[in-house]
């Protein structure tokens, strides 16, 4: 299927299997509408490959009435493993340094009800009433949390866990990032510390504080099971997940996920329902902190685009292309293969076209269209950025200026 990269600004995400247990605020608006002709009649696939873990052991034995053991023939020159002792003690720590910080905050959405006043069909305006969390970073009152939970909102109450309760106002909300930054009139306020997600590496303890299920300052413990999960809530998403099997249920939505350091390495955004699943995943506080100041400083964050539509590339599909159309020939290998490029867009300016291979994004080796979207956010809008393509034969290199994505009003 085709995946939007970084392009356009209408479209939707297709979803991957296994429900999210929020909608995203938003389709992607990377997508052009329609695409190249030679596109529409090719079969779309998707192949899952598993992954088989193979276990086996070995040891030597001893013939009865034998005076000693025979020697084992050695297979590994690893130093002997140290016994590792579960840190309570460290997470109890690192609770008590962000946890504070750990807000409540309840949301009332107004909406209009067409049939009220009408048959007996209700009021005209109903109260919708909403949950989740979100965490304070500044002490004068700057509270993270998720785009979702607060969109939409007309009035928005923050709730420490001390009991102060405060009136928060929303600065603005990113849906393409799902981060959020509401304001509070305060003082003085319990902040929490936040970490750097990019030396966040798998295997270590993530916990999370929230208030799933309407229950307050709820911790959870597991391990960042994965990162740089780019298409774990659908394809062209514009964030590197993190991934952990940290429990996380709703209302949990815009709390931290921290390290056993007591430091915010995310915010807990969705978890993936299947049976024995036990997936969840948070956006990387780097990005949340990059969106957060934009945010602060004007009420929007602004998101680079070139406007393409991208697929990525196997060696079955790329025959599949070259045999349904002599437009494109393309080498038989994994890849970025462009589909589709809108008129006057920086990618149309700057010469790309479809049927093109990229290959490289900048210095950046690129393997999936995910990898092509996280490379361009990394460039500001209007800066020059260069892709190595191969065109048939030929290879090239292209200069682009991505301009800013239009915003919707």
């Amino acid at each position: 299927m085709s995946t939007a990269t970084a392009m356009a600004p209408s479209g939707s995400n297709p979803r991957p299997s296994g429900p999210v247990t929020h909608p995203r605020a938003t389709s992607s608006p990377c997508s052009p509408s329609g695409q190249h002709p030679w596109w529409a009649g090719l079969r779309r696939a998707s192949l899952l490959a598993p992954v088989l873990l193979l276990a086996g052991c070995a040891g030597g034995f001893t013939l009865p009435g034998s005076p000693t053991r025979p020697e084992r023939t050695r297979i590994s020159d690893a130093p002997a493993a140290m016994s590792l002792k579960p840190p309570s003690n460290q997470i109890v720590a690192a609770v008590d340094k962000v946890g504070p910080a750990v807000v409540r905050i309840d949301t009332v959405k107004r909406m209009v009800n067409p049939l009220g006043g009408v048959f007996g069909g209700g009021p005209a305006i109903q109260q919708q009433q909403g949950q989740g969390s979100g965490f304070i970073t500044r002490s004068d009152g700057v509270v993270l949390t998720n785009a979702h939970v607060v969109e939409g909102s007309s009035d928005v109450n923050v709730t420490l866990p001390d009991g102060r309760n405060f009136t928060g106002k929303v600065l603005g909300a990113d849906p393409l990032t799902d981060v959020a930054v509401v304001k509070v009139v305060a003082t003085k306020l319990p902040v929490a510390p936040l970490g750097d997600s990019a030396k966040v590496r798998p295997g270590e303890w993530a916990i999370a504080i929230g208030n799933p299920l309407g229950l307050d300052n709820t911790v959870t413990a597991g391990i960042i099971s994965a990162i740089q999960r780019t298409n774990a809530l659908g394809e062209g998403q514009r964030v590197p997940y993190l991934q952990t099997d940290a429990a996380v249920n709703p209302g949990n939505s815009g709390g931290p996920l921290i390290n056993d350091r007591g430091e915010v390495i995310g915010i807990n955004t969705a978890i993936r329902q299947a049976p024995g699943a036990g997936l969840s995943f948070a956006i990387p506080i780097n990005t949340a902190r990059q969106i957060a100041a934009q945010i602060v400083d004007r009420g929007y964050a602004s998101h680079p685009y070139i406007g393409v539509r991208l697929q990525a590339l196997t060696p079955q599909l790329a025959r599949e292309i070259n045999g349904a159309t002599n437009e494109c020939r393309l080498p038989e290998v994994n890849g970025v293969v462009v589909v589709d490029v809108m008129a006057g867009s920086p990618a149309d300016r700057g010469g790309l076209k479809p049927c093109d291979l990229i290959e490289r994004v900048g210095d950046q080796a690129v393997a999936n269209p995910s990898e092509v979207q996280l490379a361009v956010d990394r460039v500001r809008v209007g800066d020059a950025m260069s892709l190595q393509v191969r065109r048939r034969e030929q290879a090239l290199t292209l200069t682009l200026r991505p301009a800013e994505l239009p915003r919707k009003q």
